[in-house]
């Protein structure tokens, strides 16, 4: 059982990276095509309010969607492994943090940490209630 809870947490960060990226992937091009003067590079998305707020709604969206894959594997507890899927993520997040600090604003770092548990957390809630 602990590698069935091991296998549904990766594969719940694994669905939120790949998510997260596909949309970025095309997001970002089109939000610079787009909003030419307000986004003239690619780290000014970052540091954009209304583009970080696009972001976050993505980003919860893709959390939410690991925490249902990862309850959705584990089967048991399964708000409780979502959760520490969140908990896993966060730390990641923290670790590029650390790494990376320049890719955005402290906020915007801070902010992804404090909400990926919570997104995570409803993804599983979401996947118990579709059970009941």
């Amino acid at each position: 059982m602990m590698i069935r809870s091991i296998l549904a947490v990766l594969a719940g960060i694994a669905v939120l990276t790949a998510t997260s990226f596909a949309i970025e992937a095309v997001t970002n091009p089109l939000l610079l095509r787009m909003f030419p003067n307000a986004l003239p590079n690619q780290s000014a998305i970052s540091h954009n309010i209304p583009a970080t707020l696009f972001l976050f709604i993505y980003t919860s969206l893709c959390v939410v969607a690991g925490g249902y894959v990862t309850a959705w594997i584990a089967r048991r507890s399964q708000m409780l492994h979502a959760s520490i899927m969140g908990g896993v993520q966060s730390l990641l997040t923290v670790w590029a943090m650390l790494s990376i600090p320049e890719q955005a604003p402290l906020r915007n770092w801070i902010a992804s940490i404090v909400l990926t548990v919570p997104a995570a957390w409803c993804g599983g809630m979401l996947r118990a209630r579709i059970l009941r």
